[in-house]
């Protein structure tokens, strides 16, 4: 006989339990700003904390949330401080994360059209809504008679990834998924693209030896005579150049490739342009930012984060197509189980045609709660807010003899450094980062480490920016005594 209890979680227990984390969540979001930001621990240290073999019998959740302050929280890097200023930002919010729970709870699998029409309609429609608030050319809606639309990718990689998928099916004439990859087929970005493009190059088959690095101005922007340049080598060598990858706002330095050249270059030798708007793609949601997507016309396919800089939590990348047939040609496959009328019809869009994986969940619902929180006016108030304190923070740099710009920031990123060098530069941010007060980054620009200041956490404002500067001033005032 087997005992008749009952191992699930009750809906009651379900709502006590449910408020217990949003409890937990926002007592979070309140004291974020007072934790290091970047993790103390050492490699090693949260595994040694946790059991050596998993619970014979069920915990309680109270236990479970005990260890969640205990052993895990001290292992995060606290992404959503005021104080992180790293890589990029990687916005939570409470709509977002609201919306997030409500699609966890609904489980939905949006693979179809027929496994949840709302998942799949409010997704084309919400797309539809970011374009228009982008002001992106019209072929990149759903609604427009040219066959476009958008999609949510995980993330910018996947998106690219399918953009070099369907650029390669394009060039072979839709033979290569069939017959193999051509070797000849060439592609383009910057020496600054992210490095997603040469990873999607594996992945794709064409092999990363087959991606020209393009060389950049002063700028740290692709030069579209070298560009063509190449382009030009490579037909002469009997190759076939099948892709571009243009980018705005380079990770590195938030460099913007200058879209109209490259992409009347592409026009005239039938390249696939792909661009690559990640981080920076927020702050066309701004008429008086909309000039960075100058050109985009040319494009054939365009990405941007909104789970970066528009305060909807991790992973939801939006990406848009102009010839939306040209992409699902290049995804399909349709086995006998998935097979149904509405798909037969014509008459549906099924996402999974759409990109790689053929499962996925509904992320259009945080999106749409995060639009309809903070309207048009709310989102525009936060970017020109966030690009307006990171050029005041470019400003304090330019009035200290001990530090310069490494280039003009056009947006929210300050690439600067100290006057002395790299080894003072790497002691400056190690001693800031050890300290968790705040959480700087590096790249490398013409030879030289850079610091890098990305201001666009959801929560931060003058003064967590204005402490920053002073830290920072602060630390390099005791290595230079």
């Amino acid at each position: 006989m087997t005992d008749d209890k009952s191992y699930h979680m009750t809906p009651d227990e379900f709502r006590e339990h449910g408020y217990a984390v949003v409890d937990w969540i926002a007592d979070y979001m309140n004291r974020v700003e007072s934790l290091p930001v970047l993790s103390q621990v050492k490699p090693g240290d949260i595994r040694a904390a946790l059991p050596t073999a998993p619970p014979e019998s069920g915990e309680s959740f109270g236990v479970m949330l005990k260890d969640l302050d205990d052993i895990i929280l001290p292992g995060i890097t606290h992404w959503q401080s005021p104080n992180f200023f790293a890589y990029f930002p990687a916005n939570a919010s409470g709509p977002a994360i609201l919306g997030d729970l409500l699609a966890s709870g609904l489980g939905v699998q949006g693979m179809l059209w027929l496994t949840s029409p709302a998942c799949t309609e409010l997704e084309t429609h919400v797309l539809d809504w970011v374009a228009k608030m982008l002001d992106l050319p019209d072929k990149f809606k759903s609604t427009t008679s040219g066959g476009g639309g958008g999609v949510i990718q995980h993330t910018a990689s996947d998106a690219s990834l399918c953009a070099l998928l369907t650029a390669r099916e394009r060039a072979t004439k839709f033979t290569s998924n069939s017959t193999g990859i051509n070797r000849k087929l060439i592609a383009y970005t910057s020496t600054q693209a992210h490095s997603s493009i040469e990873k999607a190059m594996m992945i794709a088959g064409l092999g990363k030896n087959n991606l020209r690095l393009i060389d950049v101005d002063q700028t740290m922007a692709m030069k579209p005579p070298e560009l063509e340049a190449a382009i030009a080598d490579d037909l002469e060598d009997g190759l076939k150049p099948c892709f571009v990858c243009a980018t705005v706002g380079t990770t590195s330095s938030n460099a913007m490739d200058p879209l109209p050249e490259i992409g009347e270059i592409c026009r005239r030798y039938g390249i696939w342009l792909h661009v690559d708007a990640a981080m920076s793609g927020t702050a066309a949601l701004c008429p008086e930012f909309r000039h960075i997507h100058a050109g985009l016309e040319f494009a054939d396919s365009y990405c941007f984060n909104p789970h970066k800089w528009m305060f909807t939590n991790f992973d939801c990348d939006c990406f848009f197509i102009a010839d939306r047939a040209a992409l699902i040609n290049t995804l399909s496959i349709l086995p006998e189980y998935l097979r149904n009328e509405a798909t037969a019809s014509g008459a549906v869009i099924d996402y999974r045609d759409w990109h790689v994986p053929l499962g996925r969940r509904f992320r259009a619902l945080k999106l749409w709660f995060v639009i309809r929180h903070y309207g048009i006016q709310g989102l525009q108030h936060h970017i020109r807010e966030h690009i307006r304190l990171a050029q005041e923070f470019a400003d304090w740099i330019c009035a200290d003899d001990q530090f310069e710009l490494a280039v003009d920031p056009p947006l929210n990123l300050v690439c600067f450094r100290h006057i002395r060098g790299d080894e003072i530069n790497q002691r400056i941010m190690d001693d800031l980062n050890r300290s968790g007060k705040i959480y700087l980054t590096h790249t490398k620009m013409n030879d030289k480490l850079t610091l890098r200041m990305s201001i666009g956490q959801t929560h931060t404002r003058y003064r967590h920016v204005e402490r920053a500067w002073q830290l920072i001033r602060e630390t390099a005032g005791g290595l230079d005594s």
